[in-house]
């Protein structure tokens, strides 16, 4: 018998003084049974940073040819591609093809720091790539967010990340390991 998607709902309020963007999203999340509470909640933190009425969680997991999160314009172009985790270069070297801007948030500690030690020389060349790791302690403290149904508050100001669930907080100081560049 085939194990299925967990259904939790987030009402998220974002208030990102970097951007500026002010928003309330109400949101489902579908974790895929092999999916962990700390790589959902990295997706749901990966929204927030990028929040935007043509945001979308994808298939994820289920999908090879699709990141977690993705912006498309109103012609079908892909303007931003969002993966969570410690992807194949080859994977990233794809996206970085297909879309405008790619944005990857490692996250998983000492892993997350080997994996950029094995492929920060083949991914710097990309001008449209950033790669954000979220430190150990922090992604361990978004799962502990976790409820199936929450409200979340996500205030982002200089490049540090609080979030708010109920009676619990977070803060969250995200380390940029590559940062695109912008043109022009």
């Amino acid at each position: 018998m085939a194990l299925t998607a967990t259904i939790f709902k987030a009402n998220l309020q974002i208030s990102d003084l970097d951007r500026p963007y002010y928003g309330e999203h109400q949101l489902t999340l579908a974790r895929h049974p092999s999916e962990t509470d700390e790589r959902m909640m990295a997706r749901l933190l990966a929204f927030a940073l990028h929040a935007d009425e043509r945001l979308n969680f994808t298939r994820g997991l289920c999908a090879d040819d699709e990141p977690d999160l993705w912006r498309k314009s109103l012609t079908g172009e892909i303007e931003l591609w969002i993966d969570v985790g410690l992807p194949d270069e080859r994977r990233v070297r794809k996206a970085c093809n297909r879309a405008a801007q790619v944005c990857l948030y490692l996250y998983g500690g000492r892993a997350a720091g080997l994996w950029w030690q094995r492929n920060a020389e083949k991914l710097q060349r990309f001008d449209n790539l950033s790669v954000i790791e979220f430190p150990e302690e922090a992604s361990r403290g978004l799962a502990s967010l976790v409820q199936r149904s929450m409200q979340l508050q996500c205030t982002v100001q200089d490049g540090e990340i609080w979030l708010n669930c109920g009676d619990k907080s977070l803060s969250v100081s995200p380390l940029v390991r590559n940062q695109r560049k912008l043109s022009g």
